[in-house]
């Protein structure tokens, strides 16, 4: 009777877990934390994140199998830490959605499907010169104390709130249906499949520590230099994004733009907390020599950061999301996001292609600042956490006055 007992608790407190962790929202602060400190250990294991690199590479091959592109891309999609990342983060989304039972296909009003191609073609011009997306130009260029990444938020703020103003006009002359869409309603008599989507999920998450598993067992390749057992520590590093962005529902776009529409900050401050702590781990990683200096340090300084931030921040709403917010959107079902991901693939792809071309216009886009080599280690870790604290107050502020709104 006591072992049925005990057994009977143990059960509870195990449904009550997973009922926090996956059926409850994390809080913002939350996911920002985890974030920034999930991207400190994937740069100590390897390297920054990224989300739109990825993305590239996979058109990249598709371009080229249909004869579109001459030259032989000189990555493998299953060795380039890019692609890897960005899958783990698409499949961790994934995984998530059905462990909380949150995925079911969303078709959104034809409207809204055009606004997330235009988004993702805007968001991949963007990405290509600022070299990152408000991942990898922004997140993870700041956090390398590559001063293009500031560049790159000023853009951010600057497209953002150009977006606002173009919605206003675009409501008061056109009457389309909006909306991401909703679920169709299951057909009574007909099998809930939402009953199996945590079970499916768990095997997702297995077949994601499977995967890591093979890599790790092929150690490194002494004869073409891979890293195998890098690659499958990337895979997990992307799922643990994914599953993070998902449940705390954390997203750059709203962090940039919710406080002038709503007032609201959670994923303002949010993003402010990722990126404290993942700039104090970057700092000490190259400080000590653990990783270079040069890690991240892109060369779009300033106009590349900053024009591709206004473009690429400009774009971010029609899509529905940011560089890793459309990914988490599209591993849950949102047909828009999925549009707007292969737009933005193929966007970035392209103008990667003509940036590569012209000597001219990668001059255009700038320079490698490291801010080191200018005031040290110090004070550019000091620098970079006060610009985010600026922008935590103020929006904190704006969030009990209303005055940006």
């Amino acid at each position: 009777m006591n072992n049925d007992y005990g057994m009977g608790v143990f059960k509870t407190i195990l449904k009550d877990i997973y009922t926090r962790v996956f059926y409850k929202r994390w809080p913002a602060w939350v996911g920002g934390l985890l974030i920034g400190i999930t991207s400190v250990l994937t740069f100590a294991w390897a390297r920054p994140w990224g989300v739109v690199g990825g993305l590239r590479e996979w058109v990249d091959w598709i371009l080229y199998f249909s004869g579109i592109y001459s030259s032989h891309p000189y990555y493998s999609p299953l060795l380039s830490s890019s692609s890897i990342l960005t899958f783990g983060l698409l499949w961790g989304a994934f995984a998530s959605a059905l462990l909380s039972k949150e995925f079911s296909i969303k078709i959104a009003p034809p409207f809204e499907l055009l606004r997330g191609a235009i988004g993702g073609i805007l968001m991949g011009i963007g990405t290509a010169m600022a070299a990152g997306c408000n991942v990898g130009g922004f997140f993870s260029a700041a956090s390398a104390l590559s001063l293009s990444g500031i560049a790159m938020m000023i853009g951010l703020i600057i497209g953002v709130n150009l977006e606002i103003r173009y919605v206003f006009w675009e409501l008061e002359h056109f009457r389309f249906r909006r909306g991401d869409g909703k679920p169709k309603k299951r057909k009574e008599g007909s099998f809930d499949w939402k009953k199996i989507q945590p079970y499916l999920g768990g095997l997702a998450v297995l077949c994601a520590f499977t995967g890591a598993y093979i890599y790790h067992s092929y150690g490194v390749d002494p004869a073409y230099g891979p890293d195998y057992v890098q690659i499958g520590g990337l895979l997990i590093s992307g799922l643990a994004f994914g599953i993070i962005v998902h449940r705390s529902r954390f997203a750059f776009l709203q962090g940039f733009r919710e406080p002038f529409v709503s007032g609201n900050a959670d994923q303002s401050k949010a993003m402010v907390i990722a990126v404290i702590v993942s700039v104090c781990g970057f700092a000490v990683l190259k400080a000590t020599g653990f990783r270079p200096e040069g890690a991240y340090v892109t060369s779009t300084f300033w106009f590349g950061s900053f024009a591709g931030g206004i473009v690429f921040g400009f774009g971010m709403p029609f899509a529905g999301g940011c560089g890793s917010g459309t990914c988490w959107r599209s591993s849950e079902g949102g047909v828009k996001q999925i549009i707007a991901l292969v737009f933005l693939g193929i966007s970035n792809s392209i103008s990667q292609s003509m940036l590569n071309s012209s000597e001219t216009l990668r001059s255009i886009m700038g320079k490698k600042i490291f801010l080191p080599y200018y005031i040290n280690y110090y004070w550019s870790v000091i620098l970079i956490i006060s610009i985010m604290l600026i922008y935590y107050f103020v929006m904190a502020w704006n969030e009990k006055t209303r005055a940006f709104v």
